[in-house]
């Protein structure tokens, strides 16, 4: 028996203005987790309001706006977390990194250590899949670039919060692709989300 799953999925795509790859991928992924019978919550970090953190101080201790705590409750509600943005300077959107230090403080993602201790990861038993565009070919980020953004959203934060396993769909050539290309992709991204993986 298959067993179905409750997915949180993170629109990071900084650009509320318009529909981008990113929107479709996200729509696709949806589509194919809830024709699997898997429930599904959309976060798209462009419609929310929300500050910099600027201090350790603001981080470790000042209470997280509300909408910061209503994502932080989908993703302990979720057993599979999806993060989407496109590349830009090699990494993350600056409102996607914003967004993460927001969610991800001590006593959610972890907790605070004891002196020579390291810190408990506290979203153990969550998978997740991080899917990434970018107008290079992904290999050459991959291989050349060392897809240095991506291993440090995958190690520095989601396996620090105890969230694996984490797997990775990196799409390049983005602008430079054909309709056929695109909706190859797509047509991946449903069947990935009807895996719940």
């Amino acid at each position: 028996m298959v067993s179905m799953k409750k997915i949180a999925i993170i629109q990071g795509h900084p650009d509320a203005a318009c529909q981008h790859y990113c929107h479709a991928l996200a729509e696709a992924y949806q589509q194919g987790a809830e024709a699997a019978g898997n429930q599904v919550k959309r976060i798209d970090i462009a419609k929310l309001d929300f500050p910099l953190l600027r201090t350790k101080q603001d981080f470790e201790t000042s209470q997280p706006p509300v909408v910061i705590q209503q994502s932080q409750k989908n993703i302990l509600w979720a057993d599979h977390l999806v993060i989407i943005y496109p590349l830009w300077l090699g990494t993350m959107p600056a409102l996607l990194k914003a967004y993460l230090e927001q969610v991800f403080r001590p006593g959610f993602a972890f907790s605070q250590s004891e002196s020579n201790k390291m810190p408990l990861k506290m979203l153990h038993g969550k998978s997740a899949r991080i899917i990434v565009t970018m107008g290079m070919p992904a290999p050459f980020y991959r291989w050349y670039y060392r897809a240095h953004g991506l291993k440090n959203l995958q190690r520095n934060i989601l396996l620090f919060a105890g969230i694996r396993p984490v797997r990775t769909s990196l799409i390049g050539m983005v602008e430079a692709s054909s309709h056929a290309q695109h909706q190859r992709w797509l047509n991946k991204i449903i069947r990935l989300g009807a895996q719940a993986k």
